[in-house]
């Protein structure tokens, strides 16, 4: 087995060499971006260089000057790329029969294709295997990926071979499904585990009520993804496996951007690749030092569809570490989806880990989603079991942090029903008041 993982690993690295070593190239820059930080002056270049390729080749940048300071152009999220999507093409690459088009989830709306060029893709490469081999995972270790496996991202009998993966599908996880999902993992003797944090939360769940013997497991590494993983999900995943639990935070438009740091929440991320900006949740200026901002991408390597200042939904409290002219960037805070913050009775921003962390260990809950009604109405639906959870511990937990004022309702559900992504609702917030933040 060892022999196998390998062959395929050298087998990779010298196929690459044979077509010109660009992926090795990529992967050398974002090691040294990820350990000493990113040239300022060189990530400027890249970013001009992309803004004059964007308004030489595309109808959405074209009134622009070549030299636009970044900060200048617009903002733009999905809505923006689906209304004005041809615009968006470059001319240059918009034919090239080498292009690879990305599309997102729809988990929140409607899906997106994104078409990313040849050397977009061998950067995403190089970024995934790289942050990878940092989570744990290297080439050629048998993975199973834990997802919901639609056909525009299924892989054939002959990827899943060369990569070494399984493919598992998260649409049901009901304890049947866990329990065959657990026999693969130990009788196939998968290393890696990669899939949706509710996915991965459910395996541990189930190992935990179930008393399951970990011991013969081979899993190495955990990586989720997608979704934010309560602290103490994390905790158990580690110490059931007896492996390190790193997420990365990534889109299926840009590629895997950064992976969680060993000593805390924070992500670092990959600015060799993207160049990132944390704005106000009101406007788009800069937000202040440890201000919660919305995260607004760059992709510098995208040149088929170029993304510039990109509002993808997330928010974040960002710390910034400047050396010898060269950067780190750390998303200290992750908040996840806007549409998945809440507030308290008198309005101000509460992150959703104020309750995914304290109903991680609640006694009888299997699954929960909190949903904000109005200003100062919330419901808490809870599937599992009524005679062990505790409710007053539960409002206990949670009713400081939204203020005297709160009502939250309690809902007994059979099933809380997971998104069309397979991705599953923490949090959700149904306000009128808060749509459009």
């Amino acid at each position: 087995m060892i022999i196998d993982e390998k062959l395929r690993w050298f087998g990779f690295w010298t196929l690459d060499r044979l077509r010109g070593g660009q992926v090795r190239k990529y992967y050398n820059q974002i090691r040294e971006g990820y350990q000493k930080g990113t040239s300022i002056e060189e990530n400027n270049k890249k970013i001009q260089k992309l803004i004059a390729h964007a308004v030489r080749t595309t109808e959405f940048y074209k009134e622009y000057r070549e030299d636009t300071p970044l900060e200048q152009l617009p903002v733009v999220n999905k809505d923006t790329f689906r209304n004005n999507y041809d615009a968006f093409l470059s001319d240059v690459y918009k034919q090239a029969s080498d292009n690879r088009i990305m599309c997102t989830s729809g988990s929140t709306g409607t899906p997106l294709s994104m078409v990313q060029n040849k050397d977009k893709i061998n950067h995403n490469t190089a970024g995934g295997i790289f942050l990878g081999a940092v989570g744990g995972y290297y080439i050629g270790m048998k993975e199973a990926f834990i997802r919901v496996w639609v056909n525009n991202v299924r892989k054939s009998k002959f990827q899943l071979l060369a990569e070494n993966m399984i493919m598992m599908d998260s649409s049901a996880m009901d304890d049947e499904a866990l329990e065959k999902m657990l026999g693969v993992i130990e009788k196939k003797k998968v290393k890696c585990l990669v899939g949706y944090s509710s996915a991965l939360g459910e395996i541990s769940r189930y190992i935990k009520e179930h008393q399951v013997d970990t011991s013969k497991f081979c899993v190495r590494s955990i990586i989720p993804i997608s979704e934010s993983m309560p602290v103490g999900v994390r905790q158990d995943l580690k110490k059931q496996f007896g492996c390190p639990v790193r997420a990365w935070y990534s889109n299926e438009e840009n590629g895997i951007m950064g992976i969680q740091r060993l000593e805390d929440e924070s992500y670092h991320i990959d600015t060799e690749s993207y160049y990132y900006e944390i704005l106000k949740l009101d406007s788009d200026e800069p937000a202040e030092p440890g201000e919660l901002g919305r995260i607004v991408i760059t992709d510098l390597y995208n040149y088929a569809f170029p993304i510039l200042r990109y509002d993808n939904g997330d928010l974040a409290i960002a710390e910034k570490k400047v050396k010898n002219g060269r950067y780190q960037l750390f998303l200290k805070e992750l908040y996840g989806r806007r549409s998945d913050m809440i507030y308290d009775c008198n309005g101000k921003a509460v992150t959703p880990y104020i309750i995914t962390n304290n109903m991680w260990d609640v006694k009888g809950v299997k699954q929960f989603r909190f949903i904000q009604e109005t200003e100062t109405s919330y419901t808490l639906w809870l599937n599992g079991d009524r005679e062990k959870m505790n409710v007053e511990d539960i409002l206990s937990r949670i009713q400081p942090y939204l203020g005297e004022e709160a009502q939250i309702k309690i809902d007994y559900v059979d099933e809380i029903p997971v998104l069309n992504s397979g991705k599953r609702k923490y949090i959700e917030n149904r306000c009128e008041k808060y749509k459009g933040k």
